[in-house]
């Protein structure tokens, strides 16, 4: 089992989200996205300028898109991806 330790717990790096603290699973969120090569992440101003343009589009349900399920976060990080909506919003 591989296990990561937070403060004085334990978590399995293999739970599925649903079985992790809320807390733990945005730790593994951020320090997954502190962790990429910079030169494969988008600009902080290109990054909040994508996430901003989520924060009002209508297929936004709890940080996911329902268009291609993807973390926005994860997805808008990414300097190479780009919005899966057909009018392709960022």
């Amino acid at each position: 089992m591989d296990l990561k330790e937070y403060g004085n717990n334990k978590y399995c790096r293999k739970c599925l989200l649903k079985d992790m603290p809320e807390n733990v699973y945005f730790k593994n969120l951020y320090d997954y996205i502190g962790a990429l090569d910079e030169e494969i992440k988008a600009g902080s101003g290109e990054y909040e300028r994508r996430l901003n343009i989520c924060r009002e589009c209508d297929n936004l349900l709890s940080g996911m898109c329902r268009i291609c399920g993807c973390f926005i976060e994860l997805r808008a990080v990414i300097a190479k991806n780009s919005c899966p909506d057909v009018d392709k919003k960022w």
